[in-house]
Protein backbone atom coordinates (compact mmCIF):
# COMPACT_ATOMS: atom_id res chain seq x y z
CA UNK A 1 0.00 0.00 0.00
CA UNK A 2 1.47 3.31 -1.10
CA UNK A 3 1.54 6.45 1.02
CA UNK A 4 0.62 8.55 -2.03
CA UNK A 5 -3.06 9.43 -2.51
CA UNK A 6 -4.94 7.39 -5.13
CA UNK A 7 -6.69 10.36 -6.66
CA UNK A 8 -4.69 12.03 -9.49
CA UNK A 9 -5.93 15.45 -8.34
CA UNK A 10 -4.72 14.85 -4.77
CA UNK A 11 -1.33 13.59 -6.06
CA UNK A 12 -0.92 16.73 -8.16
CA UNK A 13 -1.65 18.91 -5.10
CA UNK A 14 0.86 16.93 -3.05
CA UNK A 15 3.60 17.36 -5.67
CA UNK A 16 2.89 21.08 -6.04
CA UNK A 17 3.03 21.50 -2.27
CA UNK A 18 6.24 19.46 -2.10
CA UNK A 19 7.80 21.68 -4.78
CA UNK A 20 6.68 25.02 -3.30
CA UNK A 21 7.46 24.33 0.40
CA UNK A 22 11.31 24.23 0.08
CA UNK A 23 11.34 27.33 -2.13
CA UNK A 24 9.19 29.21 0.37
CA UNK A 25 11.33 27.99 3.30
CA UNK A 26 14.50 29.11 1.49
CA UNK A 27 13.00 32.55 0.77
CA UNK A 28 11.99 33.05 4.41
CA UNK A 29 15.39 31.84 5.64
CA UNK A 30 17.30 34.17 3.32
CA UNK A 31 15.09 37.11 4.32
CA UNK A 32 15.69 36.50 8.02
CA UNK A 33 19.42 36.08 7.46
CA UNK A 34 19.59 39.36 5.51
CA UNK A 35 17.68 41.23 8.23
CA UNK A 36 19.94 39.96 11.01
CA UNK A 37 22.57 42.56 10.01
CA UNK A 38 20.01 45.35 10.48
CA UNK A 39 19.08 44.47 14.08
CA UNK A 40 20.32 46.98 16.66
CA UNK A 41 20.04 45.90 20.29
CA UNK A 42 19.36 48.32 23.15
CA UNK A 43 21.14 48.08 26.52
CA UNK A 44 21.58 50.22 29.59
CA UNK A 45 24.99 50.58 31.26
CA UNK A 46 24.07 47.96 33.91
CA UNK A 47 23.17 45.44 31.19
CA UNK A 48 26.23 46.13 29.04
CA UNK A 49 28.18 43.01 29.95
CA UNK A 50 30.67 41.56 27.45
CA UNK A 51 28.20 38.73 26.78
CA UNK A 52 25.14 40.97 26.22
CA UNK A 53 27.03 43.71 24.38
CA UNK A 54 30.10 42.22 22.68
CA UNK A 55 32.93 44.38 21.42
CA UNK A 56 32.38 45.75 17.92
CA UNK A 57 28.66 44.95 17.63
CA UNK A 58 26.34 47.81 16.70
CA UNK A 59 24.27 48.63 19.80
CA UNK A 60 22.16 51.37 21.32
CA UNK A 61 23.12 52.55 24.78
CA UNK A 62 20.58 54.51 26.77
CA UNK A 63 20.55 56.27 30.09
CA UNK A 64 21.02 59.62 31.78
CA UNK A 65 24.03 61.85 31.14
CA UNK A 66 25.88 62.07 34.45
CA UNK A 67 26.19 65.56 35.93
CA UNK A 68 29.71 67.00 35.61
CA UNK A 69 30.90 64.31 33.21
CA UNK A 70 30.81 66.13 29.86
CA UNK A 71 34.20 67.18 28.51
CA UNK A 72 35.06 68.58 25.09
CA UNK A 73 38.43 67.67 23.59
CA UNK A 74 40.53 69.84 21.30
CA UNK A 75 40.06 67.29 18.50
CA UNK A 76 36.27 67.79 18.51
CA UNK A 77 35.65 64.62 20.51
CA UNK A 78 33.13 64.82 23.36
CA UNK A 79 33.39 62.45 26.32
CA UNK A 80 30.64 61.91 28.86
CA UNK A 81 29.31 59.29 31.23
CA UNK A 82 25.90 57.66 30.79
CA UNK A 83 24.33 56.02 33.83
CA UNK A 84 21.18 54.18 34.77
CA UNK A 85 21.48 54.25 38.54
CA UNK A 86 23.30 50.91 38.68
CA UNK A 87 26.31 51.48 36.47
CA UNK A 88 27.93 54.06 34.24
CA UNK A 89 29.61 53.83 30.85
CA UNK A 90 32.06 56.23 29.24
CA UNK A 91 30.80 57.44 25.85
CA UNK A 92 32.97 59.16 23.26
CA UNK A 93 31.48 60.97 20.31
CA UNK A 94 32.97 63.02 17.50
CA UNK A 95 30.58 65.49 15.96
CA UNK A 96 27.89 67.96 16.82
CA UNK A 97 25.66 67.01 19.73
CA UNK A 98 21.92 67.66 19.54
CA UNK A 99 20.86 71.11 20.73
CA UNK A 100 18.90 69.59 23.63
CA UNK A 101 21.82 67.48 24.89
CA UNK A 102 22.73 68.37 28.47
CA UNK A 103 23.71 66.82 31.76
CA UNK A 104 21.01 64.98 33.68
CA UNK A 105 18.92 64.29 30.57
CA UNK A 106 18.07 61.02 28.90
CA UNK A 107 19.89 60.05 25.72
CA UNK A 108 20.23 57.12 23.37
CA UNK A 109 23.60 56.68 21.67
CA UNK A 110 24.14 54.33 18.74
CA UNK A 111 27.60 52.88 18.26
CA UNK A 112 29.92 50.09 19.39
CA UNK A 113 31.59 48.98 22.60
CA UNK A 114 35.38 48.98 22.54
CA UNK A 115 37.77 46.52 24.19
CA UNK A 116 38.04 48.71 27.31
CA UNK A 117 34.18 48.63 27.61
CA UNK A 118 33.85 52.30 26.69
CA UNK A 119 31.27 53.15 24.06
CA UNK A 120 32.13 54.90 20.79
CA UNK A 121 28.96 56.60 19.58
CA UNK A 122 28.21 57.21 15.93
CA UNK A 123 24.96 59.02 16.67
CA UNK A 124 23.54 60.65 19.81
CA UNK A 125 19.83 61.28 20.26
CA UNK A 126 18.58 63.54 23.05
CA UNK A 127 15.14 64.19 24.48
CA UNK A 128 13.04 66.59 22.47
CA UNK A 129 10.84 68.28 25.07
CA UNK A 130 10.31 68.57 28.81
CA UNK A 131 8.34 65.35 29.22
CA UNK A 132 10.06 63.01 26.76
CA UNK A 133 12.45 60.23 27.58
CA UNK A 134 13.19 57.40 25.16
CA UNK A 135 10.74 54.58 25.85
CA UNK A 136 13.49 51.97 26.24
CA UNK A 137 15.35 54.12 28.77
CA UNK A 138 12.18 54.80 30.79
CA UNK A 139 11.28 51.09 30.86
CA UNK A 140 14.77 50.08 32.01
CA UNK A 141 14.82 52.77 34.71
CA UNK A 142 11.34 51.72 35.93
CA UNK A 143 12.43 48.06 36.05
CA UNK A 144 15.45 48.98 38.17
CA UNK A 145 13.36 51.20 40.47
CA UNK A 146 15.30 54.33 39.44
CA UNK A 147 12.43 56.10 37.63
CA UNK A 148 11.89 59.67 38.82
CA UNK A 149 9.40 61.32 36.47
CA UNK A 150 9.43 65.08 36.50
CA UNK A 151 6.31 66.71 37.91
CA UNK A 152 4.13 68.05 35.08
CA UNK A 153 4.00 71.80 34.75
CA UNK A 154 0.59 73.40 34.42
Amino acid sequence: MSWLPKSPKARRRLWITAAIAPVLALAVGLSLWAMSDRVTYFVTPAEATPEAAPEGRLMRLGGLVETGSVSHGADGRVRFMVGDGGATTLVTYRGDLPDLFREGQGIVAEGVFLADRSFEARQVLAKHDETYMPREVAEKLKARGEWRPESPTT
